[in-house]
């Protein structure tokens, strides 16, 4: 069956082996960095499920995961505005903690988001991302853990969406006209 979604995607970036190897690549740092350890994973939905859910399987450390729901685009453009429409519930206090991101882009979402975590008072506190792409940056902020960069190009895929499509591709590519 031809998968109607890829008439939209102009070239692919990662294949589905890169993705595997980014995974690979972050896991095996966090495992060497929290080893004896149990950090809190926070995902960031919707976007980071399909990484975070790889990574977890990558990780031979204990550790818990959480989610949060968090919302800042507009088909292609961060609106700036941050909100939060679920949180987590897990106690972070004390805990080492690590936000699990799909794409750090302006960094606006991360900066005002880790500012709220730190707030409650965690033993430390790092990004991982599948992807980061510095050139979108608008907050002075940076992931500790990741995967790939990407240019200033629209992706999709992996978990990345537009206007909530394209989330299920198994590989991330460049939408066309973006």
């Amino acid at each position: 069956m031809i998968n109607e979604l890829e008439k939209d995607i102009d070239r692919i970036l990662f294949s589905e082996d890169d993705i595997k190897a980014m995974v690979k690549k972050v896991a095996d740092e966090i495992n060497e960095d929290y080893a004896g350890k149990k950090p809190v994973l926070v995902a960031l939905l919707k976007g980071s499920v399909i990484f975070a859910s790889d990574l977890m399987r990558g990780l031979v450390i204990d550790c818990e995961i959480d989610f949060m729901k968090v919302s800042s685009y507009s088909g292609t453009q961060s609106t700036g505005v941050i909100n939060i429409v679920s949180d987590i519930r897990t106690d972070i206090s004390n805990r080492h903690v690590i936000i699990i991101e799909d794409i750090v882009d302006t960094g606006l979402t991360l900066y005002k988001l880790k500012e709220l975590l730190a707030g409650r008072n965690p033993a430390s506190l790092k990004i991982c991302t599948l992807l980061d792409k510095p050139s979108g940056r608008k907050a002075d902020v940076y992931a500790d853990y990741i995967g790939g960069t990407v240019g200033n190009e629209f992706i999709v895929g992996c978990g990345l969406d537009y206007n909530e499509k394209y989330r299920n591709l198994p590989y991330i590519g460049v939408m066309r006209n973006s």
